[in-house]
């Protein structure tokens, strides 16, 4: 996948998580959704990690202002980008 069609992506999915400030009851949703979505855009073991991470962010109440997905773009592609690259 492209580097910025990743981007992208995790913009939006960054973005639905902000929906269950309006409406909580989307995180029993979309918790479960975000760590599956977080493993298949990012292989390996940070994927798994950071699979982790966006569900546990989006279970919690009030952490959802947490940009996971964008945070792990920005590693992936920004401090790490050598490593990303023999992947893509």
């Amino acid at each position: 996948m492209n580097t910025y069609k990743k981007l992208g992506l995790s913009i939006l999915f960054d973005a639905l998580g902000y929906v269950s400030i309006v409406f909580p009851p989307f995180d029993f949703i979309w918790a479960p959704l975000s760590a599956y979505l977080m493993t298949k855009m990012y292989k390996g073991r940070e994927g798994k990690i950071a699979a982790v991470i966006s569900f546990v962010e989006e279970a919690l109440p009030f952490m959802d202002v947490v940009p996971t997905f964008s945070l792990m773009w920005f590693y992936t592609y920004v401090l790490n980008p050598k490593k990303s690259t023999t992947k893509a």
